[in-house]
């Protein structure tokens, strides 16, 4: 198998194995970033460390360039292609916040990590959505065609692998047949040459990736999120509760902040905002390619201002507890998020 694929049965014990790590460490009361960074005046921190994306602009980056983050500032540690990492070096206080799909952010809270959702920040429009490509060839059409074939996705155990369990459910694939569909984690930006080389049949693409991958011509979607579940927030932004506690006021103008730039992106011309991040990653002086950026649509984040509903995870909760991976009612939507610090569009 090529190095940069890495198959189903080992991801999923590495990724459950780092679940348990997240929890027991947090639990023992090993989270070090959650105090000193950079306090203010008040005491509370001021300087929210956090990992970030090759080529791409977060919210949070976005914001703090937009100047709505006032004094709260934002420190890189490094760059992250796993929500899964993310929030488990989140929770383990590795980084202040960290932001994953939310089916991933209900496996790690019922592991007892002690962590809150506090803003969404990605989701599935008819701009922004994850995309099941083949080759323009392939004899793939159907969802029994996938059965004995390798899809290739950023991560396990998350939102790839829950669309596309979606997706075969629905199309009538029993759970004995979905369970011979290999799903294999290949880095995203090597995705796309994974499929055309052909040591994969199925690319997970999503954002510039996935427009540029299109606009090279020769694949063809199979199905996409949106044509699943329409409109839909799927990931949101998480902290721990102690780090919440004792930062109220970093909270709210992190969260509120996040809020104004996905606003932001929504009512500014497409034009102007590619030009501004842009502008952010030459900036930042990461040595990244900065091409793929004027494929960006959209961040998907479905409600206004960011603010997350019960509904947005309630789907993943009746997902999981279906896998078997949590169990029915161990946890209600309620337990795992906050609109309490988000601030946009009040007063």
């Amino acid at each position: 198998m090529p190095a940069a694929l890495t198959s189903t049965t080992t991801s999923r014990r590495q990724f459950l194995t780092l679940l348990g790590i997240s929890a027991a460490a947090v639990s023992c009361g090993t989270a070090t970033a959650g105090g000193g960074s950079g306090s203010g005046s008040g005491g509370q921190v001021t300087t929210l460390k956090y990992q970030g994306n090759v080529g791409s602009v977060t919210l949070p980056e976005l914001a703090a360039d937009l100047g709505y983050l006032g004094d709260v500032k934002l420190e890189w540690i490094g760059n992250t292609i796993s929500g899964p990492q993310d929030i488990q070096s989140a929770a383990t206080g590795q980084i202040h916040f960290g932001g994953a799909f939310n089916g991933a952010v209900v496996k790690l809270a019922s592991s007892k990590a002690p962590i809150t959702s506090v803003i969404s920040y990605y989701g599935s429009d008819q701009h922004s959505y994850s995309g099941y490509y083949v080759l323009e060839d392939s004899p793939i059409r159907t969802a029994r065609d996938l059965i004995g074939k390798k899809v290739g996705m950023n991560t396990l155990g998350a939102h790839a692998q829950a669309m596309l369990e979606i997706y075969l459910k629905r199309n009538g694939v029993s759970k004995a047949d979905a369970a011979k569909v290999e799903s294999l984690v290949v880095p995203p930006v090597n995705t796309e040459q994974v499929l055309r080389q052909k040591q994969i049949e199925v690319a997970v693409l999503g954002g510039v990736l996935r427009d540029k991958a299109l606009a090279a011509g020769g694949i063809r979607p199979l199905f996409t999120d949106f044509e699943l579940l329409g409109p839909f927030s799927a990931g949101s932004y998480v902290m721990t509760k102690r780090f919440v506690k004792e930062n109220p006021d970093t909270v709210r103008t992190f969260v509120t902040g996040v809020a104004k730039a996905i606003e932001w992106s929504r009512t500014t011309p497409h034009e102007q905002v590619i030009a501004r991040m842009t502008d952010i990653v030459t900036k930042r002086g990461r040595n990244e390619d900065t091409a793929t950026l004027k494929y960006w649509r959209s961040y998907g984040v479905a409600e206004t201002g960011g603010r997350i509903s019960d509904k947005e995870f309630q789907v993943w909760l009746d997902w999981l507890a279906e896998r078997g991976d949590i169990k029915a009612g161990q946890l209600k939507a309620t337990d795992l998020y906050t609109n309490e610090f988000n601030g946009y569009g009040k007063g």
